[in-house]
């Protein structure tokens, strides 16, 4: 059943009781017998039903508000995209509700529950890195939710996804530093649950196989929590057992190659001479280390913008969700800086 369609009154007829009893029984109040309250409760999910209208309210008009659902506000990356999702939202009339997951899925669900409940147009959303079963969006979205998704995008049918060319900007990244004369390259992958790690660990890979650098397993080490902490110990850890050591690391996110710059400083090893390094996603302070830091950048504040345009489009019906077989792919751009450049001698 399609939103909108179900009611009280709906539930009310199929059970054969008032609408009173049922508005009861899906409050929990005292009176109504255990057995009335779950059979209101097991056909209100079975109706897709939600109270004060919701869904009806999303059916027939507009809030004039959307919902954006991201990991992290504090992310410089997601900051850039916040700000063209205002940008947009705002010239076109549209509040923005936003909420945070700190990575975490039961937060990711109680902020949908939270955002319908504010009467919400529509969703703009990256998901947290312990979701990996995608249903509350499948449901939404068999509901007749617009939602797109951002950056971290689901494989599920009828998804609409705005991300970036995840592949190409690794394959850049390493191709760099092979022409850069280094060898032995590892890669601080980010967490197997997410398509960008993938991606960007394809990316990689094939980097390394078509410019006849045969691939070490023992190069590839997940971070995944991608802080720097992490990835310090990781690098310290990497350097003391395996043998060759790399010359070179390429890290699936800024922090994470911050962490192993730390670890190849304390070790005496010098940047970029003895070990090379790029990161992803060009975060503010990249270019105010020393040495600055190479890194792929990401179209952050387009991204927001393109994902909201495509929101808001659907929702005021001039585009339809199904137009978008493809994910909508933006480019990214190495920017080369101290820590990826050896010097001639």
């Amino acid at each position: 059943m399609k939103i909108g369609q179900a009611t009280i009154k709906d539930i009310a007829k199929e059970l054969n009781v008032s609408s009173s009893t049922v508005s009861r029984a899906l409050k929990d109040y005292p009176g109504i017998s255990d057995q009335t309250k779950r059979k209101v409760k097991e056909l209100a999910e079975k109706l897709n039903y939600r109270p004060n209208a919701i869904a009806l309210s999303l059916r027939k008009s507009r809030s004039f508000t959307i919902g954006v659902i991201i990991p992290e506000v504090v992310h410089f990356f997601f900051s850039t995209v916040i700000s063209g999702i205002e940008e947009v939202a705002y010239a076109r009339g549209y509040n923005v509700i936003l909420t945070q997951t700190n990575e975490k899925l039961v937060r990711e669900k109680s902020s949908i529950d939270t955002m319908l409940s504010n009467q919400i147009d529509g969703f703009l959303v990256s998901y947290s890195k312990e979701t990996e079963d995608f249903e509350h969006f499948s449901k939404l979205l068999d509901q007749g939710y617009p939602i797109v998704f951002f950056d971290r995008v689901p494989a599920i049918p009828h998804a609409i996804n705005v991300m970036v060319d995840d592949y190409q900007g690794a394959y850049d990244a390493v191709t760099h530093l092979i022409h850069q004369g280094y060898e032995r390259i590892a890669h601080l992958a980010g967490p197997k649950s997410l398509m960008i790690s993938k991606e960007r660990e394809r990316g990689y890979r094939d980097a390394l196989t078509n410019h006849g650098i045969e691939i070490n397993s023992d190069y590839i080490i997940e971070c995944p929590v991608g802080t720097d902490d992490e990835s310090q110990r990781i690098t310290q850890e990497l350097f003391q057992h395996i043998k060759p050591r790399p010359d070179a690391f390429f890290a699936n996110n800024d922090m994470a190659a911050v962490g192993a710059m730390l670890a190849c400083k304390a070790m005496g090893l010098q940047i970029p001479e003895d070990v090379g390094i790029v990161g992803f996603s060009n975060w503010q302070f990249c270019s105010m280390i020393d040495p600055s830091l190479s890194s792929v950048a990401q179209p952050g504040f387009n991204m927001g913008a393109k994902a909201t345009e495509i929101l808001l489009d659907i929702i005021e019906k001039k585009i339809e969700a199904k137009e978008f077989a493809l994910p909508v792919t933006l480019e990214t751009e190495l920017l080369v800086r101290k820590s990826s450049v050896r010097l001639k001698s």
